[in-house]
């Protein structure tokens, strides 16, 4: 069943799955697992059950999607959009709600979050109304039921758990009056009668879906998403997929670290000249001139410390944490602090290369995937974000040649998880 095109080819069909982006590995698991599952004796008879039973296929699907979430994933991106939210209810003037789409919505956790962010800054729940959609069906049903276990809450901040929580044995149950004003719904993102008939939304949230798509999918989704969202509206991304939206007729709406793009209507700029690197100067600056950085790299402040005190050393463990909170200037200077300790290491590379991804300095992160490769070859997440930039620059047989190593990378470390 190792490698079978067939089920890869349908998943792609189906949900718009690009096998590079998660590796051949998990899929063959999936498919094993249903196999067995099924009582299908081999691959050609679970293939034969696949094509034949709707409830199979929504199965496999159901195998293959892991859901990764919690509440108030990326703070400040509800902060920023409780702000927008009030902004863009002083310009409707009390003449229709608010539309906000969660798409995909997973669990619930994050068309919740939304409910409870505006609810928070007192605007009416009257004024507002949230729509999740899910492939999910399983995933659409436990939003339903709302009730979480302690994994949906991360971060140092949980007094919202107090405000909108109730403590039970199996977890904490979400209060009706948030629940109330979200609606779930399963859905598609690939099929054309996705909400059709449904008016436009002021603000959709489709964060870290689009990384898991072909380019081809990616700019059919995204035209889906424009077709969804309001023309004055926003689209809510994931941090690793702001490069994208600027390659496809977007632009950042401009507040730090809230991951929200709008249509940038401006005439294109005219290509800039080829970068000609200045001759190198005769003479050597002094020992003591300061290291030039570039804008988007702030030097990491210098603390005094006591000569006995030695400075808290960062971990990757931290960095991660502090990225997919969306801190990204605090994660940029966490990496600088690793590398300087540590000295060059692939995963800081990776990140950097990330955060300067999410940032839209595609040229820099390009560098970081680099050196992250430079050290560890197969660095799959790197293969796979360095293989995305390619793409979106035109260069597809670099891109797949990328997506190519990354598959390779995860049969090999799984096979040998199986020894």
């Amino acid at each position: 069943m190792e490698g079978d095109p067939r089920f890869f080819k349908f998943l792609r069909e189906r949900i718009g799955l690009d096998v590079a982006s998660v590796g051949p590995a998990l899929i063959e698991r999936a498919v094993t697992q249903r196999c067995a599952a099924s009582g299908a004796g081999n691959a050609d008879a679970y293939w034969g059950l696949l094509l034949g039973s709707g409830a199979e296929q929504q199965a496999l699907i159901e195998a293959v999607i892991v859901p990764e979430t919690w509440f108030l994933r990326y703070p400040e991106t509800f902060v920023a959009l409780a702000k927008l939210a009030q902004a863009r209810l002083a310009e409707l003037k009390g003449k229709r709600e608010l539309r906000i789409l969660s798409l995909p919505c997973s669990t619930g956790e994050e068309p919740y979050s939304i409910a409870m962010a505006l609810l928070d800054v007192g605007i009416c729940p009257a004024m507002f109304k949230v729509d999740g959609v899910d492939i999910s069906p399983l995933s659409v049903a436990k939003a339903q039921r709302g009730v979480y276990g302690r994994n949906s809450f991360r971060g140092a901040d949980l007094t919202f758990r107090e405000r909108h929580f109730d403590a039970m044995d199996d977890g904490y149950r979400l209060s009706d009056r948030v629940r109330q004003q979200v609606r779930l719904h399963v859905g598609n993102v690939l099929d054309p009668a996705l909400l059709k008939g449904e008016p436009p939304y002021d603000f959709v949230f489709c964060r870290n879906l689009l990384i898991y798509f072909d380019v081809e999918t990616q700019q059919r989704v995204f035209e889906v998403l424009k077709g969804l969202n309001d023309k004055s509206g926003a689209l809510f991304i994931g941090p690793a997929e702001g490069s994208l939206l600027a390659r496809l007729g977007m632009r950042p709406l401009g507040i730090a670290q809230s991951f929200a793009f709008v249509r940038d209507d401006t005439p294109p700029p005219e290509p800039a000249a080829p970068y000609v690197r200045p001759a190198p100067t005769t003479r050597p600056p002094p020992p003591s001139a300061p290291v030039a950085r570039s804008r988007a790299m702030p030097a990491v402040p210098q603390v005094a410390t006591p000569a006995a005190e030695k400075p808290v050393q960062v971990t990757l463990e931290q960095i991660a944490s502090l990225a997919n909170e969306g801190k990204s200037q605090e994660a940029m200077q966490a990496c600088e602090q690793y590398l300087k300790h540590h000295g060059p290491h692939a995963q800081a590379f990776y990140w950097l290369g990330l955060l300067n991804d999410v940032g839209g300095d595609a040229r820099k992160a390009q560098d970081f995937y680099r050196k992250a490769l430079y050290l560890q070859p197969q660095h799959s997440e790197a293969l796979a974000h360095l293989a995305m930039l390619l793409a979106a620059q035109g260069d597809s047989v670099g891109a797949r040649r990328l997506q190519e190593r990354a598959a390779r990378s995860d049969r090999t470390a799984d096979s040998e998880r199986k020894r």
